[in-house]
């Protein structure tokens, strides 16, 4: 299974190097010479357009029809061009933020670390849901189930996990951190694994009978509240990870430090506008913006780090 993620990986990072061949380089893309970018009045007039990439969250089609009231605030508030590209997934936008193909990237919280590990990108805002910008991830059991808290999950064994994938934030990485850091060392010895692609397949799982628990964000029992109105009745929460934050605006940091103060200011004021507001919401259901910084995302470089073999 890991070495069919390892070849994914490899083969989507050449499809973003051959869309960086076809599309020309980015100096010929924006009229500059990137080696003499020095953050000038000048290098922000001949950075021609901008490009900001969305990961699919559901269909493209719609996703790029949504961004277009946000794509058109940040033309009237920057005075340029900007066009909303969907990638395959949050690798491919990876690539192309490292690239410098993708001026301003929607990366959720491990995206950006990646990103800022293999390339010159900078994160300037995060999303906020429920008044809050930071989630977290739960752990979830069938009502009837003799699990009552995490320490129950620490001390069984033979436990069956259900999660949506090595690499999602709160459905694996967070909570594998917490059991490593309550003295679980063989995880995959430990609980037996179910990959299954997916916060609501997790949670399917459970109500299957195929696992014993399963992590998702919190509170993914809602996808499914409209398929099984009583989801909450069925599936029980026995507790949270510690705070995570939120998915980001993330920057190329090639662009002069003019510009991105320019497209910073734009995001941070955007609850200004209603309708690129409601587009964010639209998309990744934001409801609204607030400033963030490299520092807050340790916790995840600290989850990366531990799972780096798993997931790279």
């Amino acid at each position: 299974m890991i070495d069919s993620r390892k070849y994914r990986l490899k083969f989507l990072s050449l499809l973003a190097a051959a869309a960086l061949a076809a599309c020309g380089t980015d100096d010929i893309r924006n009229g500059t010479d990137s080696d003499d970018q020095s953050g000038s009045d000048e290098d922000t007039e001949e950075y021609a357009e901008l490009v900001m990439g969305f990961v699919p969250s559901s269909d493209a089609e719609n996703i790029t029809a949504n961004a277009q009231p946000l794509a058109d605030y940040l033309e009237e508030a920057l005075e340029m061009p900007v066009t909303a590209e969907v990638t395959t997934d949050y690798v491919g936008l990876v690539e192309a933020m490292r690239t410098g193909q993708t001026e301003i990237g929607f990366l959720p919280a491990f995206g950006y670390v990646q990103a800022a590990e293999r390339g010159d990108v900078e994160v300037v805002a995060k999303a906020v849901r429920f008044g809050s910008g930071t989630y977290k991830a739960q752990y979830n059991v069938l009502a009837d189930s003799d699990l009552e808290d995490f320490d129950d999950l620490v001390e069984s064994e033979g436990l069956v996990w259900a999660f949506p994938g090595y690499s999602s934030t709160s459905g694996y990485l967070f909570p594998g951190l917490e059991f490593l850091n309550a003295g679980i060392e063989d995880l995959e010895g430990k609980f037996q694994h179910l990959e299954v692609q997916g916060h609501d397949n997790a949670i399917l799982q459970l109500l299957d009978g195929n696992a014993d628990f399963a992590t998702t964000f919190d509170d993914a029992r809602g996808s499914l509240s409209d398929e099984i109105p009583d989801i909450t009745e069925q599936i029980r929460i026995i507790g949270y990870t510690d705070p995570i934050p939120n998915d980001t605006v993330t920057l190329y940091g090639g662009m002069p430090d003019d510009l991105k103060q320019r497209i910073t200011e734009a995001f941070l004021t955007m609850e200004d506008n209603e309708e690129a507001l409601q587009a964010m919401h639209e998309i990744y259901e934001w409801d609204g913006i607030e400033p963030a910084e490299d520092s807050e995302y340790d916790i995840v470089r600290e989850a990366y780090a531990a799972f780096e073999d798993l997931i790279d």
